[in-house]
């Protein structure tokens, strides 16, 4: 059990590492199900463009979606954005900065999906098989079919056991058509990514790098809040749990010892360092308000000398200022800064 804590807490610790890991391993996956995948395609007019589209389209858009629940900080994000005011305000670029960074790793997956299959060509085969431009590659005047009777013949050149329409177009030149196109749109999209990626990374910084700096720390110190607060919560139900519970039985050592006519046990000694991280909050209410509390109305991101609380658990309100220190002006002089 130690050893997975200590995974786990190397993982906290290394988070964006792991984060690229995690979308690593699943472009990974997306090739090897692609690979598995058996592309069958329906070769019916009616058919071939969903088929084709769905397989292109619909595997990116979930791997999108796993990208975004995968990653930790989607509840963060959507907490950030949808929590209250109350005493610190909302920044709406660290908002942004935070879902940018999500959603450029959530796109590395779709991406390597859409590429293999572009470059593959087995989809574009199949949905665009109807649109083969018999005018130039093949013999439009030898046949006399229906356009619904061509379009049934031509649906079935992804399908060579059951093509019959070689006095039309050969299956091998249409199928290299296809597939020609399909590849050189995977090579443009395989570049315009690249090139995105480029802009992105090297680029963004060089235009706003103090934005950029003051985003990425602020949403640094939300995941290192979030991460303490959830810390000192833990810490104070294990202290508060191990209370209530020795209390329990405590009282009942009390009522068998007092039925016996004999003195209570004396309490044991960790009672005391346990009740000490309660922090005096020792009631299912106060705690209960407490955390409400932290949810409207954090404190606001301005260091200050501690001060008796008050009401909603934060002092300082409606005192005089009091003179700041040294530490206090480097701290308001690195915020200025940053």
């Amino acid at each position: 059990m130690d050893k997975f804590r200590m995974i786990f807490q190397f993982f906290q610790s290394n988070q964006e590492s792991f984060m690229n890991g995690i979308c690593g391993i699943m472009a990974l996956a997306s090739t090897q199900m692609y690979s598995a995948f058996d592309f069958n395609c329906p070769c019916l007019p009616q058919y071939n463009l969903a088929y084709g589209l769905g397989i292109l389209l619909v595997p990116p858009f979930i791997l999108f979606l796993l990208g975004f629940v995968l990653n930790n900080n989607i509840s963060m994000l959507a907490e950030e954005w949808r929590r209250p005011r109350g005493r610190r305000g909302k920044d709406a670029a660290v908002l942004r900065y935070m879902c940018c960074s999500m959603a450029q790793r959530a796109m590395i997956a779709p991406v390597v999906w859409l590429s293999v299959t572009l470059l593959d060509g087995k989809c574009i085969t199949c949905a665009f098989c109807t649109s083969v431009p018999l005018e130039s590659l093949g013999n439009a005047s030898q046949p006399r079919l229906s356009p619904g009777e061509l379009q049934r013949v031509l649906a079935r050149i992804p399908c060579k056991d059951i093509y019959n329409g070689q006095q039309l177009i050969a299956n091998e030149v249409a199928v290299r058509y296809l597939r020609c196109i399909s590849q050189a749109l995977g090579w443009c999209f395989v570049l315009l990514m690249t090139t995105l990626a480029f802009l992105v990374r090297s680029l963004r910084p060089c235009f706003s790098q103090a934005a950029f700096l003051k985003s990425r720390y602020w949403s640094h110190y939300i995941d290192i809040e979030r991460k303490l607060f959830d810390e000192t919560c833990a810490e104070h139900a294990r202290s508060f749990a191990k209370v209530c519970i020795q209390q329990f039985f405590e009282g009942m050592s009390t009522d068998l010892e007092a039925a016996r006519c004999h003195l209570p046990r004396k309490a044991p000694a960790d009672a005391g360092e346990a009740a000490e991280k309660l922090l005096g909050i020792t009631d299912q209410g106060t705690m209960n308000m407490a955390l409400k509390s932290w949810h409207r109305c954090k404190p606001p991101l301005h260091l200050h000398p501690p001060a008796q609380p008050n009401g909603n658990g934060w002092a300082g309100e409606g005192q005089p200022p009091t003179r700041p220190s040294a530490p206090q002006k480097e701290t308001a002089a690195y915020y200025s800064w940053v």
